[in-house]
């Protein structure tokens, strides 16, 4: 029978085990760009294959995806352009992506989540109000300035909306290659059914200053609070 400090030892062992075993592998070489070769796949695995490394060049490391603003001619007025490991090479094997929002004059995104990322979010341009809603539901929000930063934390539905006169940029960095993306009013609703203009009118009803402010109108939000 086993005795008592051999118990101990095999569950911390198990116990190790377990954690390294979850973990993500690291990277076993230097850099690992994605394979853009047109190939049927045939084998399927969690990831992307890499390039042969003979063949890695300087313009796998750079993407400019994000130079230009989406469309945000929208009912939400608002863009988000997301780049993974699949558009941008270099991201592979790094746990990275990274997205550009834009906010036109009382442009919003949606409550969301991202169900294998983490987000900080960099105001280049504008005011944003940013915010998510823990699982307590309890909503944490500020005002971002140009050059401030804001994070959600993975997992949680998060919101943000042009809290200015001028159309917002914002960048974001994701620690994911692959964050995914929940959007609750996309999978339950029209997006410009009432439902939608519902929760719209309330995230700005219930933001700090925003219902006083001159820029967020009722028009293209048609408010039922």
């Amino acid at each position: 029978m086993m005795n008592h400090h051999t118990i101990i030892v095999s569950s911390i062992a198990f116990f190790f085990w377990f954690v390294i075993s979850m973990a993500d592998f690291d990277s076993l070489q230097d850099a690992c760009p994605t394979s853009t070769t047109e190939q049927q796949q045939t084998v399927f695995f969690n990831g992307l294959p890499c390039k042969n490394p003979t063949t890695i060049i300087a313009s796998d490391f750079k993407t400019s995806k994000l130079n230009h603003g989406g469309d945000t001619e929208n009912f939400l007025r608002s863009a988000t352009t997301v780049v993974t490991a699949a558009d941008f090479p270099g991201l592979n094997t790094l746990g990275l992506s990274i997205s550009r929002t834009d906010l036109d004059v009382n442009g919003m995104v949606m409550p969301h989540s991202h169900p294998r990322a983490s987000e900080m979010m960099f105001v280049w341009r504008g005011s944003v109000r940013a915010g998510f809603i823990d699982t307590e539901k309890k909503v944490f929000q500020k005002l971002l300035k140009e050059g401030d930063v804001f994070v959600f934390p993975r997992g949680l539905l998060h919101f943000c909306l042009n809290a200015g006169y001028e159309a917002a940029v914002a960048f974001s960095v994701l620690n994911s290659q692959n964050p995914g993306v929940v959007s609750i009013t996309d999978a339950m609703f029209e997006l410009d059914s009432d439902a939608v203009k519902v929760v719209m009118g309330r995230l700005i009803s219930t933001t700090p200053g925003m219902n006083t402010m001159g820029n967020v109108t009722s028009h293209g939000f048609d408010h039922h609070l």
